[in-house]
This record gives C-alpha cells, structure tokens and sequence, in this order.
C-alpha cells in the first residue's frame, strides 16, 4: 500500500486531518436544512407580494396576513394597465435597460483589457483615478448633469437616461480584475507572434475568457438598469416615464389601493425573472471560475 493511499485512510493522522477540516465532509442534514430557511427568506417578500396583489386591500389590515393567493390577480393588473402607461413605460425601460447593458459591458470589456494586458504612459494613474471615481456619492452630480440635460433640450427624452450610463466605473474595474491574471501573457504573445493585430487579438482571445465575467456584469447591469428610480424620475416626464417611474404614479392619489401598487410591482419583477433564468448558467460558472481563480 504506497504512503498516498494511507494518508486516505481514516484511521492515519492524514486522514483524521482530513477529516477534522472537512475536505471528506459531504453536505448533509444541517446544510441543506440551511439553504432551504435562507431560500424561503429570500423568496417569501416576493411570494407575499405576489399573495396581496391577488387580494382586495382590506386583506392587508388581517391580523394573520394570508399565505394563499386570492383571486384577484388579473382584476388588479387590469386596473394598473388602465392607470398608467404601462406598454411605453415598459418599451422605455426595455429600450433602456438593453442598451446600457450592452453598451457598459462593451467598453468596460475593451477598457478593462486596455488597463490589465496593454502597457501605455499613465496606465496605473487612470486606474487609480476610475476607482477613485467609484467613492464619489451619485446624488453630487445629479444636479450638474440635469442642468446639462436641460441645455442639451434631453430632458423628457430616454436619451437623457441612457447616455450617463454607457459606461461605469465598476464595470471597468470589475473586467480588469477579471482579465488580469484569467488571460495568460504568454497567450497574447502567442497570438502576436502568430500575426494577430491588437483588435483580432482582443476578440480571439480576450473575449472567450472574458464570457463569465462579461455575463456577471451584464445581469448586474440589466437590474442596475431596470430599478433605477431616482434619476429616471427626475429627467423624465410623466408621459414618458420608465416602468419604475411609472408606477410610482399609482401611489400619487390621496387614497393608495396596495394590492394594485404590489400587483404592478410584481409583473414588474417578472423580466428580472426571466433574465435570471436565462442567464443563471453563465451566472454560476463564472462565479465558480473566480472562485477557482481566486
């Protein structure tokens, strides 16, 4: 029996090691027990909204609220439809929300391949100085930029939300961690020695390792997007809100029906949903992949 099978064996000090920190340790009773108490947390505030957006508003003053639906779910939803905007609200906030995701996770891939795998002048102190951005609050430059907003004659139009936001200081310095250390140099040599110009090189190389980390960022970008409320609400105009905008409007009357504001909350949850769904592939490996790397 070679020494690499007994350092396996329960009964060596190898394998008691092995077993007090827990490398042999399947999951078992108490971890799932676990992971299902923090998955009925996390999914309970969205099954309850879902439960009083099927139900009159009187329900909400129950003692004991419900756990079961109602049967007023699509009554509730009709009135949402006919008290605002839905169908632009929704189109504006899909306009919206595709773009900007598309577009940061595009220039925050290119720049963060730039900052990780390019030597240039001055590479180290624009790093600094985007991460530096990242400490500055939002809520200082919103006045500045509606002013600019107003100049420009953009406010009320889409354009005053998307443009902002094509690119952001943590998505580039999310993909410059990433690519750093993911994206050997010998590679890039290779590909350079091979007669591949910068721009092929990026593309052949740096985007197939980037997939994960690309689909993180653009998931985190898309609810980003979505949920945004502040500035949306301020640029934009009540005949040209986002969804999010738009069904603030429910609560703006002196008497507020909650199950129609929760019914419209919910059909509002359910594109993050779908996206969820979708891209909860590409969403694990590439936290596996940095959990690997890291």
């Amino acid at each position: 029996m070679t020494s690499t099978t007994l350092s396996r064996e329960p009964g060596t000090a190898a394998g008691r090691r092995r077993k007090f920190y827990g490398i042999d340790r399947r999951p078992g009773f108490l971890t799932y027990g676990l992971l299902t108490v923090f998955l009925v947390c996390s999914a309970y505030p969205l099954w309850w909204s879902f439960v009083m957006a099927s139900r009159s508003n009187s329900d909400l003053g129950l003692t004991w609220p419900p756990l079961l639906p109602g049967g007023r779910f699509w009554t509730n939803v009709q009135t949402v439809l006919e008290s605002i905007p839905f169908w632009k609200a929704l189109g504006n906030s899909v306009i919206i929300s595709v773009v900007i995701t598309i577009s940061v996770v595009a220039f925050s891939t290119l720049a963060g391949y730039a900052f990780a795998k390019l030597r240039f002048p001055g590479r180290n102190g624009l790093m600094v100085f985007v991460v530096a951005t990242l400490a500055v609050p939002t809520q200082l430059g919103i006045i500045p930029l509606f002013m600019l907003m107003r100049t420009w004659g953009w406010t009320g139009d889409i354009g005053a939300v998307i443009v902002p936001m094509l690119v952001t200081a943590f998505g580039v310095f999310f993909m410059r961690q990433y690519l750093v250390d993911v994206i050997p140099d010998e590679l890039i040599e290779a590909a350079r020695v091979d007669g591949a110009n910068m721009i092929r090189t990026f593309f052949h190389v740096a985007v197939p390792a980037a997939r994960p980390a690309m689909a993180i960022l653009g998931l985190f970008t898309f609810m980003t997007a979505w949920t945004d409320f502040l500035w949306p609400l301020l640029v934009l105009n009540s005949t040209n809100p986002t969804l999010q905008t738009a069904l603030s409007q429910l609560q703006s009357a002196h008497y507020v029906d909650y199950s129609v504001v929760l019914a419209g909350a919910v059909i509002s949850t359910i594109p993050l949903l779908i996206l969820f769904i979708i891209a909860g592939k590409q969403l694990i490996s590439g936290i596996m992949q940095g959990a690997v790397k890291g």
